[in-house]
């Protein structure tokens, strides 16, 4: 272009205001891309140190009509209005189209802009906005492209390459090559969740064990991967997994009570990312119902499938009841899937089969691996169907061709591998899911040969599960794990004599209780305890019905409850600790230490809870059993006085509990050296009650000689010492040196936030302490500031009803 000629005119100028850049970006981006027109935008044309005035008006100048990107924003702006008053005065009757309005948000249009028909993209999925769009500024043919994620996502630099997943993706399975879709399923569902009704956003695929749906679910994930930027798969058999996959989200997300110690805040803070976000599709995988996902479902307008064999879901979600296959499909996938042609003879074993998808996935497994005929295959399965049929009875849940085909597949498995068929009936007492291999390999001490000496050789281990995939009966994830079908556990356990069936039941509880952590309240191994936690509640299940294993069950599941006491799940807790009461007194008897264990545990969720009662008659009986066992002056007598003399200080008894914390310091003056850790326990529960009964010095005695002990015990910034700095705290505000009670308090915050994360149970205490001296020195706005948080803090870990919440609320009520 010469010196003087004039800029090259381009087609639109994209007028927006700053709260729709997203929108303006997306709308210019697919203008450009159709290759049929040039843009102007703000946002991408207009470089810093510009004069934004003289850039505005040259754009407008060089371009011959304008997109007006209409939202309430937009219509509001004293800014955009001259934009498209330009065209508007060059165009009045609107006959060579110069303006172009685009409604990206609800708004309604008045005055000169109200007679121009718009383009409407509110509430459209993106295929179908786009095509809005290009049809709104006439566009001839329509070249396809790729793009950047619509709007309500983060804005991509380039489009996704067709066939990507998204950023955020934890689908656990492959995409099925043979999948095979009846009718028009997928897209009908897809349809429904883009209706923008909001009864249709969640789908429930309902239907018989084996019936396809979630393969179902793991196509439409793979279809419509380029819609979303976020696809996330969440396991919810047990209430377990369900929330710690739900939570593993917050670290994919990133957001900032990823690392929380209370599993429920990290759950919360999930549903709220998602609820401000629309890009998303969660699926719940084999959830029981509705009332167990229900808290997780997030109120936007995101996507949620849910396969389930429960079919009342209406409460939640719109049910989609899935049906086995008509015959027609059902004859298509077995010719797809062993690469024959005889249909005469696929129909009769797609009857044979009932037509169920899982069945007929099986048959073909079985007929490729064997490489056998159809003909074969259907001549041996009527042949054997009465004998295997009285060791398989048939049931609602498992058809008896279902286990018909399995049985055939688990003879050739005993032919091919022994090691194969062991491994199997392993996993078939373990959780479904991400069965960890190398749990199984470091608990090879309790399994029965072959397996034992097997799983020690890779090569051996690696040969038994190709062996069991070859008939479909496992899938691997990776190299640290795999998975099996519910249904395929179901028939491999109907399969064992009592003696084989209990052995295996022993060997998986005994696997999984030497894997599970000794320290399960420890946030330092609570990941370890997410991945174990699916096997240790289906092995403890199957080891206490069967009888087997009971002592090592009763820790099992004892442990499982410290791990809830940990992330402050309380009711979670109390009622692992009382199965583990009934196992332990099951193996043990009433008055073993080990029952008194289980007992102390109890009592500390009870306590947890707010039952005072019932905590106080487990401690009493624990001393009983302990004193009994082991004598007056044992450490373990010690430890029972203890948590008896901190119940009867909360439920006001504090000569009880004096006489209890005195005794307790007796016991270990005689069994422990002067600074040990249970030293400086003891000391700081009898400077609390010596506070409460008046002995002010006596108190502050106490309180900082176990405060000394635990620093050199622990170092300054242990959870520990921050319990004694704050009972110190709480002494100097009784006395009225609200300033050293504040620097205490202000001293233990830091140190279990920075030990426990920001929203633990022990901050909140640590919050409402400090909000009552700040309230004395006359800091009301950071007093009230610590006490909402404080209540925020009770509010998810301990319930609204409990005594500190309302003891919270009280305090901030007062303040106000």
């Amino acid at each position: 272009m010469a010196e003087n000629d004039p800029p090259a005119k381009k087609n639109f100028f994209i007028s927006y205001n700053k709260a729709d850049r997203e929108w303006a970006e997306w709308v210019a981006w697919h203008l450009e891309e159709s290759g049929h027109y040039s843009v102007a935008i703000q946002a991408w044309d207009f470089g810093p140190g510009l004069n934004f005035a003289i850039e505005m008006d040259r754009a407008i100048q060089e371009c011959d009509r304008v997109v007006a990107v209409l939202s309430p924003d937009y219509l509001t702006s004293l800014f955009t209005k001259p934009e498209w008053a330009a065209y508007f005065a060059q165009d009045p009757t609107s006959q060579n189209r110069r303006i172009v309005p685009v409604r990206v948000r609800e708004c309604e249009l008045k005055g000169l802009l109200a007679p121009i028909v718009f383009a409407d993209v509110v509430g459209k999925p993106e295929k179908e906005a786009k095509a809005t769009l290009l049809d709104a500024v006439k566009v001839g043919r329509r070249k396809p492209e790729g793009a950047p994620d619509f709007p309500g996502r983060k804005v991509v630099s380039k489009p996704r390459f067709p066939g990507a997943l998204p950023d955020i993706w934890n689908v656990p399975h492959l995409r099925n090559p043979n999948f095979t879709e009846p009718g028009q399923r997928l897209t009908e569902m897809r349809d429904a969740l883009c209706s923008g009704k909001p009864a249709a956003l969640t789908q429930a695929l309902a239907g018989l064990g084996g019936v396809g749906k979630t393969q179902l679910a793991v196509e439409y994930a793979y279809r419509h991967a380029a819609d979303y930027a976020l696809v996330w798969w969440v396991r919810s058999e047990q209430a377990a997994t369900l929330a710690a996959d739900y939570a593993a989200l917050a670290a994919a997300l990133d957001l900032k009570e990823k690392d929380a110690a209370e599993q429920p805040i990290i759950v919360t803070a999930v549903r709220e990312a998602l609820r401000h976000r629309q890009d998303w599709l969660l699926i719940f995988d084999n959830a029981n119902g509705m009332e167990e996902v229900r808290p997780f479902l997030p109120q936007s307008r995101g996507h949620v499938l849910i396969t389930s064999r429960n079919p009342s879901w209406r409460g939640v979600a719109s049910p989609v009841q899935i049906e086995k296959w008509p015959v027609n499909i059902a004859v298509e996938f077995l010719l797809k899937r062993t690469g024959q042609t005889d249909d005469l003879t696929a129909e009769s074993i797609a009857q044979e089969l009932d037509h169920l998808p899982l069945a007929l996935e099986q048959a073909g497994a079985y007929i490729e691996s064997a490489q056998t005929t159809l003909k074969h295959y259907l001549a041996l399965f009527r042949e054997r169907r009465l004998d295997l049929l009285k060791r398989v009875p048939p049931s609602t849940d498992y058809p008896e061709t279902v286990a018909t085909t399995w049985e055939l597949s688990f003879q050739r498995l005993e032919r091919e591998s022994p090691v194969g068929v062991a491994l199997l009936e392993l996993c078939a007492f373990l959780a479904p899911d991400d069965i960890p291999r190398d749990v199984i390999v470091s608990g090879a001490e309790y399994l029965p040969e072959p397996l034992c000496e097997t799983v020690g050789d890779g090569l051996s281990f690696d040969d038994a599960v190709s062996a069991i995939r070859r008939f479909s009966l496992m899938d691997v994830s990776g190299a640290s794990g795999f998975s099996i079908h519910r249904l395929v556990q179901a028939v491999v356990r109907n399969r064992l004599a009592v003696e084989k069936r209990n052995q295996w039941a022993e060997a998986a509880l005994r696997v999984i209780n030497k894997a599970f952590p000794d320290d399960s309240d420890d946030v330092q191994v609570w990941k370890e305890c997410d991945r174990l936690m699916p096997h240790a509640l289906t092995t403890a299940e199957f080891a206490e019905h069967f009888g087997v294993a009971l002592r090592e069950t009763s820790r099992l599941v004892n442990q499982v409850g410290i791990y809830a006491m940990g992330r402050a799940e309380f009711v979670k807790a109390k009622t692992a600790f009382e199965r583990a009461l009934t196992l332990t007194e099951r193996a043990f008897g009433s008055d073993d230490p080990i029952v008194g264990i289980r007992i102390s545990n109890l009592g500390s969720a009870q306590q947890a809870l707010g039952d005072l009662g019932s905590a106080r008659a487990a401690f009493e009986r624990v001393l009983r059993i302990d004193e009994h066992a082991f004598g007056p002056d044992h450490a373990e007598v010690a430890e029972d006085l203890n948590n008896l003399g901190a119940l009867l200080n909360e439920v006001g008894d504090f000569v009880g509990a004096k006489a209890a914390f005195e005794r307790a310091l007796v016991i270990a003056a005689k069994t422990l050296p002067i600074d040990h850790p249970s030293v400086g326990v003891r000391l700081n529960n009898l400077g609390s009650v010596l506070q409460k009964l008046g002995d002010l010095p006596g108190a502050k005695a106490a309180f900082e000689r176990s405060l000394a002990i635990e620093e050199k015990s622990f170092g300054l910034a242990h959870p520990n010492v921050a319990v004694s700095v704050n009972n110190l705290g709480c002494l100097l505000e009784v006395s009225g040196d609200f300033v050293g009670a504040k620097a205490a308090f202000e001293r233990a915050l830091e140190i279990d936030q920075n030990a426990l994360g920001n929203d633990h149970l022990h901050v909140g205490i640590r919050l409402h302490n400090l909000a009552s001296v700040l309230k004395s020195l006359g800091e009301v706005s950071r007093a009230t500031a610590f006490l909402e948080r404080a209540v925020r803090i009770f509010d998810q870990t301990l319930g609204t009803e409990h005594p500190k919440t309302q003891a919270a609320r009280r305090s901030l009520a007062s303040l106000l």
